[in-house]
């Protein structure tokens, strides 16, 4: 986006939070806002708010301006009372707040009261502040903007992809050496099969070891991977694939990370009777990542 352009709204929806009702939206560049108007309302201000242009980017807004209040302001703060101007899906241009300005602005107020620094008159604003507080959780203001606007499913869709993006690469690299032969005969070991067996090579594998290596290794690794690797590295018609998951791993995070995690798999074998006790603790110490990302959390 070029400078002073207005960023367009993608998704658009209504938060409730207690009584109040705020329209949200997330913005092209992935910023959540909630409309000045209702925001202000639903803190027991005017919806009439100074426009963007009014006031000075230094300047706080009007609300949070008063001298009792300033003790309570940090430079964080501060800087996040600037209205954002946007373009809603449908209308002309309007402003709102960064979505994380809301309870912010509601902890200052209480922590004023709690210091008996509110005047008389600001006293309904912190009533207001605690049943905001109430009805919404500090860290989870992100969350449920991206619930209500839909888009949670975009969010983890992209979050999945830049995960992807450091562990593995679209194109194999050379084959080296990355599983150590103590990881398969640790393995053999507690399934109880010779190792190598008699007559075998020693670098002989029953085809179900694949299996095993996915459940162990690569499904643990980090989210989506496994899924991702099918999907680089298919099965020929005959049932094999070309390559191996590891060369598909990136030279300067995906393939350290996979040493470390063996590295740790091997360790945590010698330490178990059998198979059944190795999976035990195997899914207490890496436990799988599936296919979603875990809910982000706020500062």
């Amino acid at each position: 986006m070029t400078e002073g352009e207005v960023r367009k709204a993608l998704f658009e929806g209504n938060l409730s939070i207690g009584d109040a009702t705020i329209p949200c939206a997330v913005l092209e560049d992935g910023t959540r806002v909630l409309t000045q108007t209702e925001m202000l309302v639903a803190l027991g201000r005017s919806p009439r708010p100074k426009s963007k242009g009014s006031r000075a980017v230094d300047e706080l807004p009007p609300f949070l301006a008063t001298k009792s209040l300033q003790p309570f302001i940090d430079e964080d703060l501060r800087q996040s009372t600037m209205p954002v101007e946007f373009k809603p899906i449908k209308g002309s241009v309007t402003l709102g707040y960064q979505a994380t300005l809301l309870p912010k602005i509601c902890e200052v107020m209480l922590q004023a009261r709690d210091a008996d620094a509110l005047h008389a008159s600001q006293e309904p604003l912190a009533k207001q502040a605690e049943i905001l507080m109430r009805g919404l959780a500090h860290v989870g203001i992100v969350a449920l903007v991206d619930e209500a606007t839909g888009y949670q499913e975009i969010r983890d869709r992209l979050a999945l992809q830049e995960i992807l993006d450091k562990y593995l690469t679209g194109e194999y690299a050379k084959w080296t050496k990355t599983f150590p032969d103590e990881y398969y005969r640790e393995m053999f070991r507690l399934r109880n099969i010779p190792y190598p067996p008699p007559g075998k090579h020693k670098h002989w594998r029953p085809s179900y070891i694949g299996h095993l290596t996915n459940d162990v290794v690569y499904s643990r690794l980090a989210p989506g991977v496994l899924a991702k690797l099918r999907e680089l590295n298919p099965r020929t018609e005959k049932g094999h694939r070309k390559q191996a998951h590891h060369q598909f791993t990136t030279r300067d995070f995906g393939h350290p990370a996979l040493k470390q995690h063996l590295a740790n798999v091997v360790f945590l074998m010698k330490t178990c009777r059998d198979w059944n006790d190795f999976k035990r603790r195997l899914e207490r110490a890496a436990p799988k990542q599936g296919d979603t990302i875990p809910l982000p959390m706020e500062d």
